[in-house]
């Protein structure tokens, strides 16, 4: 019986997206709530094959408005929700769920999404090993003011390090007290794309910052004097 090969699912993203070197990371995202469960979708979507989910918290009714959860999802463990998201979209993903908050010894692999909500976790997660892998993105929002770090050599690390500042001078409240799904979602975009330069061998934006309700991009440098943080 003659049967119709089955379509390249990678054909549209192929000449944006390196498959082959894709398919070789280990990747890790460590918080799967607004932001976090966004990037691991779409870290499906583009191809990732080996995917590590790190949180220690369950899905409660508000996360379906904000975080993309379904509502049959709360009660659940985020972890095997997000899980269950990443493989509806691709079932060969080996994909690792940690019901913990991270730990040096849970592996961060080759390329790490960091998508906690305070400074002191964050700070934790980098000097324990994030500081290591070979790409790192934080993302960071609230409201509508987004704001996404990356780093991958010397003065992205550098800088990425002056902006974990004491978390009692940070802004009082989670990141994600005030938040939509479509700042979450853009959030996870543009820390994807800085994740695809990299994987491009392309220069990336250390430090970006988003304004929706002023409609403002800043782009800061390395070299440049550190920008208002969000988060």
């Amino acid at each position: 019986m003659f049967t119709e090969p089955e379509e390249d699912r990678f054909a549209r993203q192929a000449q944006l997206v390196p498959q082959a070197r894709l398919a070789l990371l280990d990747a890790a995202v460590v918080g799967v709530g607004a932001v976090g469960r966004q990037v691991a979708v779409q870290l499906a979507s583009l191809g990732v094959r080996r995917l590590r989910l790190v949180d220690f918290d369950k899905v409660d009714a508000s996360n379906v408005t904000t975080q993309g959860y379904a509502r049959g999802d709360v009660g659940r463990r985020k972890v095997d929700a997000c899980r269950d998201a990443v493989l509806a979209i691709d079932p060969q993903v080996n994909v690792d769920a940690v019901q913990d908050r991270w730990r040096p010894a849970t592996r961060l692999g080759d390329a790490a999404f960091c998508c906690v909500d305070s400074i002191d976790a964050r700070a934790a997660i980098w000097r324990g090993g994030g500081g290591l892998v070979g790409f790192w993105a934080d993302g960071r929002m609230r409201g509508e003011t987004l704001r996404v770090l990356s780093a991958c050599d010397a003065a992205s690390r550098a800088h990425y390090s002056q902006s974990l500042f004491p978390q009692h001078e940070a802004q009082a409240g989670a990141c994600t007290a005030r938040s939509t799904i479509y700042a979450a979602g853009m959030t996870a975009g543009l820390m994807l794309s800085q994740f695809v330069r990299w994987l491009r061998q392309q220069p990336l934006d250390a430090d970006l910052s988003l304004n929706l309700l002023a409609s403002e991009l800043i782009v800061s440098t390395p070299r440049a004097k550190e920008a208002t943080l969000v988060g």
